[in-house]
């Protein structure tokens, strides 16, 4: 039974399909982990005990009868503490939001649900998802699976601690500029981000409205692609044989995302793009220049957004606020609205050289993080290794966001450390079929 617990997701979907697994048994199984693990109330917010023996309750009986609403129907997984959930509190990992009890469940965990998800609870993330550390002090900072001494990414924090300490099958999590992508990368899962506008944002506390997305963290691509599935209402994409990378062109962007990488992740890059090479892919240097100018724009279209949907929130209680992202949050009304326009203006033009260039590859590799997780202890004491550290581990991500793509983290084999593969927009189905590819090569 507790080799459940480390299974995929799509491995446990099988099982209950077979009859070999009952869902409320699995579904105990991870509560009972849950509740005797040291790390429980760093990781989950809300620990969802009722609902989820509920839900297992009505997968077993669809189970017995036939009638199994998707491949992943009774499996058991965690959310984010931005997902509204009827009658649990959904508070974003921040105190401006205590005590916040939504009366029903985000569009997307309401379409989860009548897939056959289980709801086993939430997790905590950063403060109102404004930072890629997950570092939290109002709250609770959860563990990173390599390093008790670091940080475990964000703001997906906690989804990325449940599935990697084997407390939730998978996690959902949502991607502003990194923040499904960075902690998978830091913990060794797979990280899908959507692409804009996929997933629908009703019911999701918001950060920045144009660049959110609904994500997965999961154990393997054939999950990412079934979590997909789930979050839509659809059996998700078909991965069944992908084919292997033979003849597959792949562009290594080399503008900015190269710059200052620690050496473990520089040595994983070019492992992980080695191993593609010798599989029969073509590698090709990328230099997107235009790339430099748009990465410019973020402090604006992030910080600026962000302000304006929380503004009258925050100043009527910044001293509930962790002081960094409260001033993160507050550097946003230095730019006016013309600076604003201007800054979208600019990065539609960048998008459209963009994908124009990005067109004649299967896909654009770049390490996920160009960091390793930073030290948990020295984020709250060094004001000026937060900022650094913070913008170093949304760099390379914010790519995906600024350009409007979808992107997938796989593993390397180097803990921490994560190779990035970009899609085009709403491209997802292509994109997690090379990943699948590329994980098998990864893997030998």
């Amino acid at each position: 039974m507790q080799d459940w617990l480390k299974m995929s997701a799509a491995d446990l979907g099988r099982g209950i399909a077979a009859g070999e697994i009952d869902p409320v048994a699995l579904t105990q199984a991870f509560l009972a982990a849950i509740d005797s693990h040291p790390h429980r109330d760093l990781i989950y917010s809300e620990v969802t005990h009722a609902r989820a023996l509920a839900e297992a309750g009505a997968a077993a009986e669809r189970a017995r009868m036939g009638l199994r609403r998707s491949p992943l129907d009774g499996v058991p997984i965690s959310w984010k503490d931005l997902f509204d959930s009827a009658g649990t509190k959904t508070e974003s990992g921040s105190d401006l939001l205590k005590g916040r009890v939504p009366d029903q469940d985000a569009l997307v965990l309401e379409t989860a649900t009548a897939m056959g998800s289980v709801c086993l609870g939430k997790t905590h993330m950063s403060e109102l998802a404004f930072s890629g550390l997950g570092l939290n002090p109002v709250k609770a900072t959860p563990p990173c699976v390599n390093d008790a001494e670091a940080v475990p990414g964000g703001s997906s924090s906690g989804a990325a601690a449940s599935v990697a300490f084997g407390l939730a099958a998978a996690g959902i999590g949502s991607d502003t500029g990194g923040s499904v992508r960075i902690p998978a990368a830091w913990n060794d899962l797979v990280g899908l981000k959507t692409t804009s506008g996929r997933i629908s944002l009703e019911g999701v506390v918001p950060l920045c409205l144009k660049f959110d997305t609904v994500g997965p963290l999961a154990r393997t691509v054939e999950d990412a692609a079934l979590f997909l599935g789930l979050l839509e209402g659809t059996t998700g994409p078909d991965l069944r044989n992908p084919g292997d990378l033979t003849g597959k062109r792949f562009g290594d962007l080399q503008t900015v995302v190269q710059d200052d990488l620690d050496p473990a992740v520089a040595e994983a890059h070019a492992a992980a793009l080695l191993k593609l090479q010798q599989a029969g892919a073509e590698i090709v240097p990328l230099e997107v220049p235009e790339l430099v100018g748009a990465m410019g724009l973020s402090a604006i279209l992030y910080t600026t957004e962000a302000y304006g949907l929380w503004k009258d929130v925050i100043e009527a209680n910044p001293d509930a606020m962790f002081a960094e992202i409260l001033e993160r949050f507050r550097s946003g009304a230095q730019f006016s609205g013309s600076d604003y326009v201007a800054a979208w203006a600019r990065l539609e033009q960048a998008r459209v050289i963009w994908d124009r260039i990005a067109a004649g590859f299967d896909g654009i590799l770049l390490p996920t993080s160009p960091i390793l997780p930073p030290n948990l202890a020295r984020l709250q004491s060094d004001h000026a290794y937060y900022v650094q550290s913070n913008l170093l581990a949304l760099r390379n991500t914010r790519v995906g966001n600024l350009m409007g793509l979808c992107g997938l983290s796989l593993p390397t084999g180097t803990p921490s450390c994560g190779l990035q593969i970009l899609g085009q927009p709403d491209c997802e189905e292509a994109l997690l079929r090379v990943g699948a590819s590329i994980e098998a090569v990864l893997a030998e």
